[in-house]
């Protein structure tokens, strides 16, 4: 399509630009990780909510979850904007941002280090996060590739032996390696403001577009169609899915209080008034952006004609878009907005992630052997990682490792369930102790390991392979990330109970600067 070519060539120029801008405030390893710690509301929440959503909800699971269960599937989007935005700023915006100021501290991992005292829980946690949130970037190319597949079919023609889901990986990877290197944070903020414009009036056209198709024909009709072809599809339930619909919206929704690359937002709001308009900002879009893939994921049964498409559930949202909007010029010129809507999803998670995991190398585990690598030498490490790591999740995502593409699955879940409950009781209370800080992360990580155990052993017959096992016991990964969840928030103040409290002037230090 000649109108989405230009319509990439235009965005791709768009971030070029914001990366050569933004290179100006990357002279410190501050400026580079925070912008200062001075972004404004807007910006902050903008960030905060297109790191929240990527490819993956528009794609994968929108697609998945709408066909399933239908317009109950719209509930994981309310809870992802009243739990995951409204109450995580609330709870945590103010708090954060003043005691990692208090603390110094610039990644999740500095944090765990400087609020217990304790070096090697930086170098764990460092591990942690580069080993899981690499394999969860893999995911977000997956997800845009389906699209761009179906969009531009023959677009794997331009260069030989390359796929259109690769030529699309690639530019993905290259263009968001290039403004992050050079801009930073920066780049990534501001990149996220104009790539979430673009996402609200992508949900907005895709919302409207989709009911005015003749196979929709408008709400009523589409609830009416979607009830004779099952009543589950339009039960406020699901159906018999309740269960599976709550494990989802809590790991998706607790799960970001203990994500790094999401409460590193909070790290670089400007001031508590940012913090109060911020949050309505990003609690806003979040309800538009996750209510609205849900409810385009579950028309696809109408649209498609109720057969689900040869690609599977990943396909669904793809094959419905391309369906409903035709080859009319009007029908070009959205699905182009479509496109760069999904693409924005995917470059501002994928930049937030990469430079999580990066730093989680040069800041934090370098840092433990190295307390003296800081400045210029730190920062080209930092900008090398970046690319490190762009590259890695492109290779895992397009190459599809096996054991690689099932730990994605499981990514969100260990990474949240091992640090939710040191990162929230160091947080709120004077008298969580370093030992049931250690003891949190392990009990975490720990339940994902028992679960997936008994997981791959209840499936290892039937499936004829460990990795099969494995993939299989992934279809519960979002009850394995919550049980981990609970464990590690459980386990950190009943250990504090009856360990050695922690130091005065420790304490006094974090809470120091208002942290109360």
């Amino acid at each position: 399509m000649t109108t989405a070519l230009i319509a990439l060539a235009l965005f791709a120029l768009l971030m070029v630009v914001i990366g050569i801008v933004s290179s100006r405030t990357t002279n410190t390893m501050d400026g580079f990780l925070l912008g200062g710690r001075k972004m404004g509301a807007w910006m902050s929440a903008f960030a905060y909510g297109t790191t929240y959503f990527s490819a993956v909800i528009f794609v994968g699971y929108a697609g998945k979850f709408g066909w399933d269960i239908g317009l109950a599937g719209m509930w994981i989007g309310v809870g992802n904007a009243l739990i995951g935005c409204l109450f995580a700023w609330k709870i945590l915006a103010k708090r954060v941002r003043n005691m990692t100021h208090a603390l110094n501290a610039k990644t999740m991992p500095e944090f765990f280090a400087e609020r217990y005292d304790c070096k090697k829980m930086k170098l764990f946690a460092a591990v942690l996060i580069f080993f899981f949130l690499v394999p969860y970037a893999a995911s977000v190319y997956k997800g845009l590739g389906s699209l761009f597949s179906a969009i531009f079919p023959n677009a794997g023609n331009l260069i030989p032996g390359v796929t259109s889901n690769q030529l699309c990986m690639l530019i993905v990877a290259v263009l968001t390696g290039f403004y992050l290197v050079l801009g930073g944070y920066v780049a990534i903020a501001l990149s996220d403001f104009i790539q979430g414009i673009i996402m609200l009036g992508g949900v907005a056209i895709m919302v409207v577009a989709v009911l005015l198709n003749s196979d929709v024909g408008g709400l009523a009709n589409a609830f009416s169609q979607l009830k004779a072809i099952n009543p589950s599809l339009v039960s406020i339930t699901g159906g018999g899915n309740l269960n599976f619909l709550m494990f989802n919206i809590l790991l998706t929704s607790v799960g970001t209080f203990g994500l790094p690359q999401m409460v590193h937002k909070f790290y670089a709001v400007k001031d508590d008034h940012a913090i109060k308009r911020a949050t309505v900002v990003s609690t806003l879009f979040a309800l538009v952006i996750g209510c609205g893939a849900y409810f385009v994921g579950s028309m696809g049964r109408l649209i498609l004609g109720n057969k689900l498409p040869e690609g599977g559930y990943d396909s669904v949202v793809p094959e419905l878009l391309i369906k409903a909007f035709g080859e009319s010029l009007p029908g070009q010129i959205l699905i182009s907005v479509i496109l760069l809507l999904v693409l924005s999803a995917s470059m501002s998670t994928l930049s937030s992630v990469v430079l999580t995991s990066s730093t989680a190398i040069t800041v934090d585990f370098i840092g433990v052997f190295r307390p003296d690598f800081k400045g210029r030498g730190q920062m080209r490490l930092t900008r090398l990682l970046c690319l490190v790591s762009v590259a890695l999740s492109f290779i895992f995502a397009n190459f599809n490792f096996a054991i690689i593409v099932s730990i994605m699955s499981y990514s969100w879940g260990v990474v949240a369930g091992c640090f939710v409950g040191p990162f929230i009781w160091g947080l709120f209370s004077k008298k969580t102790t370093r030992t049931g800080a250690w003891c949190g992360m392990f009990a975490g990580l720990v339940t994902i390991i028992t679960f997936v155990s008994a997981g791959i052993a209840q499936n290892l017959s039937g499936a004829g392979s460990f990795y099969e096992a494995f993939k299989l016991a992934s279809v519960n990964s979002p009850i394995y990330g919550v049980c981990a969840m609970a464990a590690s928030f459980i386990v950190v103040p009943i250990v504090s109970a009856f360990t050695k409290k922690p130091d005065a002037r420790l304490v006094q230090r974090a809470f120091a600067g208002g942290a109360n």
